[in-house]
């Protein structure tokens, strides 16, 4: 157990979800005492809610059921998480203090208010994960024989050749910029490591400088052991096939008299800035957005400072000079135990050691989507879904790969939202346009901190020919679609594929993503139309099967909700709704099921992140259950399911139940109409997760957190384990 969890004693027994008839919940007597759903104590603070789930992540790394490595992956993930979280959320609420925004969120706090609750409790966090690295993952990684030294700890003759490798190519690319009343304080570049160091100069006295340390090496530095140091400086900074490390920051630190000759170098400490890089576009005033977005991309780096991470042995009147200067508040300082950007030991990860990762998997690959030949007569008989990375994510890359090489295929849509830097759907899209295919392609390139990548392929898909567009004004085009038209005997058909996730081959080996292939008539159409709305104008509210945001989604939502209160009243209970998404912040969804709850239909909610729905407020939300699933996938589904009176729904889509999704965004849920599919997701999937006493943890009434037990007897529930050996089980087959 972690020693988060561990020290606050908190463990629930699960009461599991069953399928449809085990779900019946007893008609309640008469109506409770009606409450005001505007009452702000009804709803957790979305930051304080966000910082909690990455406590859940930083619990994972101290988790030790995971294998080493993989612990030390969730340290890095916990320490980028707060790096976005500063840049964007942080950095937000800073502006709306500075602005004095008087409008405030459901929860009732004040922007003052917020980052004062976040202060409060991030500061104990970075305290255990401090801990975490130096006091259990360092000693447990040296145990297997993985070495992260300080300077200090080095022999002598691997600072020798250190300093030799750093005299040949460290010293070339760093630049010393001085600090004085001739000298402006430099810019200090977004998430750069870098140092602070005092020189003493014989007539001036001492002297202040930043020394940026360069990203273009790795953090780090493989060093020799004595018995292969001669192969050191033949391999300057190549793999030396041990994995002694030292971070790169202490060999620049202990060189810096290269730098500074005929001064005395008195110290150097370590310091990071996070900045602002939430940049809004004014898309109606921009003629290009192509050009607007790259130049938007470029700011990045000069946002104003919203944090300083400094290590805790630095000289107050140093950490006074960079406060100063950055135009900081003394609580916007944050003193590090131990190394500062912890992000960078991702690079752990790349150590050859298996014994000390999850164990590798083949994704299975669907039967009916096993040869790329027979992939649309495949679809033609039925519709097939997926359910990544359980199921490989070839079949998507072929299902393009396939239109672009049929020569019965016309045309192809898609949208693209996230592609990753080298990606095999673009590269089919090109081809497709090479052959002669009509090709349109919706690249999205207000994807937050993949703007870079989606530019570049914006550009590479227009030099092929693709008729790329951006999106409609004013809004982020999350769906995720394509459409293949292809003429056959009985005339044009329309082929497609909808999902949960992005068209990304490396995420999808480790996001939990459904993935949906068919040629249902009405799906087809629907996404024809919504299409054509986003490629030309269209105020179309109403599709033949689809939910779309930001006109109609919220609503049907709604409305689907209180239709399964009215029926749970007239049928004299049964009632039930499940939902499992990233996050739930939505005010008039989180009051529809409140309003369930009351009514007495039973609601299990699946959220991975961010969630202010409040569960176990009495008449509120008693028949409310908030799980959350942190482990070795990323959560990434969104599943909607409703009983209906035994007439079930299920939705799929790209959306979370968040203002800025069913607000701001072009989204997609869409149903699953075929009965065995529709069973085999509500029970092999949803509820299967829903039952998880491995990896879940309950959201109790004050918005901690618990893990879920088995029940007395039972073995418990790994969901992610039990879909992989499903998986296993079809591979063999």
């Amino acid at each position: 157990m972690s020693e988060t969890a561990a020290t606050s004693g908190n463990t629930v027994t699960q009461t599991s979800p069953q399928p449809a008839e085990g779900t019946a919940v007893a008609a309640r007597p008469a109506r409770p005492p009606r409450q005001d759903l505007e009452n702000p104590s009804l709803y957790f603070n979305r930051e304080l809610s966000w910082l909690e789930f990455n406590r859940r992540v930083l619990e994972e790394a101290l988790d030790t059921r995971h294998p080493l490595l993989e612990r030390v992956k969730f340290l890095a993930i916990f320490s980028s998480n707060l790096d976005e979280f500063f840049m964007i959320r942080v950095s937000g609420l800073r502006r709306q203090l500075q602005a004095e925004v008087v409008k405030r969120p459901p929860d009732g706090m004040t922007p003052a208010e917020q980052l004062a609750g976040l202060q409060e409790q991030l500061v104990p966090m970075l305290e255990i994960a401090a801990r975490c690295w130096s006091e259990d993952l360092m000693p447990a990684l040296a145990a297997h024989d993985i070495h992260i030294l300080s300077y200090d700890q080095l022999k002598k003759k691997q600072r020798k050749l250190l300093r030799k490798l750093f005299k040949r190519e460290i010293f070339p690319a760093l630049t010393p910029l001085a600090f004085d009343p001739s000298h402006p304080f430099p810019h200090i570049s977004n998430l750069s490591i870098n140092l602070a160091v005092v020189v003493r100069h014989e007539d001036h006295g001492d002297r202040f400088a930043r020394l940026k340390v360069p990203q273009v090496f790795p953090r780090l530095l493989r060093i020799p052991t004595e018995d292969k140091a001669e192969l050191y400086e033949d391999l300057g900074l190549e793999d030396l096939s041990n994995n002694h490390f030292v971070r790169l920051e202490e060999v620049v630190s202990a060189n810096l008299d290269m730098l500074f000759p005929g001064l005395e170098v008195l110290a150097s400490h370590p310091f990071r800035v996070t900045r602002d890089a939430d940049f809004e576009i004014e898309e109606d005033e921009a003629g290009d957005l192509l050009e607007a977005m790259e130049e938007v991309v470029g700011q990045r780096h000069f946002g104003f400072a919203v944090r300083l991470e400094v290590d805790s042995l630095i000289p107050d009147h140093i950490k006074d000079i960079l406060v100063r200067n950055l135009s900081l508040a003394p609580s916007q300082a944050f003193a590090m135990e131990g190394p500062i950007g912890k992000s960078d030991f991702m690079e752990l990860m790349k150590i050859d050691r298996p014994d000390l990762k999850d164990t590798p998997f083949l994704p299975h690959t669907h039967s009916a989507l096993a040869t790329r030949e027979n992939l649309f007569e495949s679809i033609k008989q039925r519709s097939v879904l997926v359910y990544h990375p359980y199921d490989s994510f070839h079949p998507v890359v072929d299902f393009i790969r396939a239109a672009a090489r049929d020569p019965r295929v016309l045309t192809i849509k898609q949208t693209l939202y996230r592609v990753g830097p080298d990606s095999p759907v673009v590269k089919a899209l090109m081809e497709a346009r090479e052959n002669g295919k009509q090709v349109a392609v919706l690249v999205e390139l207000k994807a937050r901190f993949d703007e870079t990548n989606n530019i570049v392929w914006a550009r590479a898909l227009e030099r092929a020919g693709v008729h790329v567009v951006y999106g409609v004004l004013g809004l982020k085009t999350h769906a995720k679609m394509t459409m293949v038209i292809r003429r056959e005997v009985g005339g044009i058909k329309r082929y497609v594929h909808l999902g949960t996730g992005n068209y990304n081959p490396v995420t999808a080996r480790i996001y939990t993503d459904l993935g949906f292939f068919t040629c249902d008539d009405d799906l087809a159409a629907d996404v024809s139309d919504l299409f054509n709305g986003l490629t030309g104008y269209s105020k179309k509210d109403e599709y033949r099967k689809i939910l779309v945001a930001p006109r109609s989604m919220r609503r049907e939502i709604l409305r689907r909700i209180d239709r399964e209160i009215s029926q749970h009243e007239r049928d004299g209970g049964g009632g039930h709704i499940a939902f499992k998404s990233n996050a739930l912040v939505d005010q008039a969804c989180i009051q529809a099921l409140y309003r369930a709850s009351r009514a007495g239909v039973r609601v299990d909610l699946q959220i991975r992140g961010i969630c202010c729905l409040r569960p176990g407020v009495e008449h509120v939300s008693e028949n409310i259950t908030v799980t959350s699933i942190v482990g070795r996938f990323l959560e990434h589904s969104r599943i909607l399911y409703f009983r209906n009176g035994g007439d079930e729904e299920i939705f799929l889509g790209s959306a979370d139940l968040m203002p800025r999704n069913l607000n701001g965004r072009v989204e997609v849920l869409f149903p699953i109409d075929d009965e065995g599919i529709r069973n085999s997701l509500r029970d092999e999937i949803l509820f299967t997760h829903l039952r998880d006493t491995r990896n879940a943890r309950k959201l109790l009434t004050d918005g901690s957190f618990e893990r879920v037990m088995p029940e007395e007897g039972q073995e418990p529930l790994d969901s992610q384990a039990h879909m992989l050996e499903r998986q296993r089980r079809w591979v063999l087959e």
